[in-house]
């Protein structure tokens, strides 16, 4: 049996009034894994090459946020993304990203667990980019005095990746 219900938004002087009916009653939500970020490399990808030949490349990447705080006082807090690229998209990675360059990607989080040396259960949160976009200079191209931008995006089977 369905599930119904109303919901109200108020606005201004007006009551929005939205009548939902589900048809089939379930406990599942759907569910979004997205991530979309805007930020510079800390550091020059890293490229991994595998037996098969696909490659992987892993780099950070720095998010800056600026606000007020209560005092009036500019206050700056970075946090720092591992990102992993596969396939064509680390090879475009490798030719043209260097620490500093700015991007916009998306992606979805994903989290690994191994054991180090030792037997110690570790843990690494990393952002699985599908897409990247290029959106500063990029010094490595001699030819091209312009700001590049390049839109770059590729789409991966989990079965493809090697772990």
């Amino acid at each position: 049996m369905g599930k119904s219900f109303f919901t109200f938004i108020q606005e201004n002087n007006l009551i929005h009034a939205f009548f939902y009916e589900t048809t089939k009653q379930t406990n599942n939500m759907a569910s979004v894994n997205k991530v979309i970020l805007v930020g510079n490399l800390g550091k020059d990808p890293e490229i991994k090459t595998f037996e098969s030949g696909k490659k992987s490349a892993s780099f950070s990447l720095a998010t800056t946020e600026k606000f007020k705080n209560k005092a009036g006082e500019t206050v700056t807090t970075t946090e720092w993304h591992n990102i992993v690229v596969w396939g064509t998209l680390a090879d475009i990675c490798e030719k043209y990203l260097k620490k500093g360059s700015q991007i916009y990607l998306d992606g979805k989080i994903k989290t690994r667990t191994w054991e180090d040396k030792s037997g110690t259960k570790k843990y690494i949160t990393e952002i699985f980019a599908d897409t990247i976009q290029f959106l500063a200079k990029n010094d490595k191209s001699e030819n091209d005095k312009s700001t590049k931008q390049e839109n770059i995006s590729t789409q991966y089977e989990s079965d493809d990746l090697p772990f």
